[in-house]
């Protein structure tokens, strides 16, 4: 997959960093640019085993991005609950969810028609600089 948005490409690399420094689980990268959709470009979708977990998945990304790129989500949601957070920093959305909820709400399979990379062992998408 190519990201050719110098700023999406920074912000996404952040994003998966944050990601992997708390152990998010079968993190995923939707490219649905060519869809044309108003929503975003980009989803990043991971899991979590516990509501802890993800909250504190949830936490560190915000840190850790806003540390990398100075950028803060436009909005935040799920943080109370800790089942399903959604960050939207406008370009890229990510969905940190409790592995049940994840697989109830199937966020991929909604999102078929775009470019789907599976992020494997600290594995980074190709993205074009």
């Amino acid at each position: 997959m190519y990201v050719k948005n110098k700023e999406d490409n920074t912000l996404i690399k952040a994003v998966i960093e944050g990601l992997e420094d708390k152990k998010a689980l079968d993190i995923t990268l939707i490219d649905i640019k060519s869809l044309n959709s108003s929503i975003t470009d980009y989803f990043v979708i991971c899991h979590a085993n516990s509501s802890t977990h993800v909250g504190s998945i949830a936490d560190n990304l915000v840190e850790h991005v806003r540390k990398q790129t100075s950028e803060k989500p436009f909005h935040k949601e799920g943080m109370q609950n800790a089942e399903w957070v959604l960050l939207d920093y406008s370009n890229v959305i990510v969905h940190v969810f409790l592995e049940e909820k994840r697989h109830f709400y199937d966020i991929e399979s909604l999102w078929a028609d775009g470019k789907i990379t599976q992020i494997t062992n600290s594995e980074m998408p190709i993205l074009n600089q």
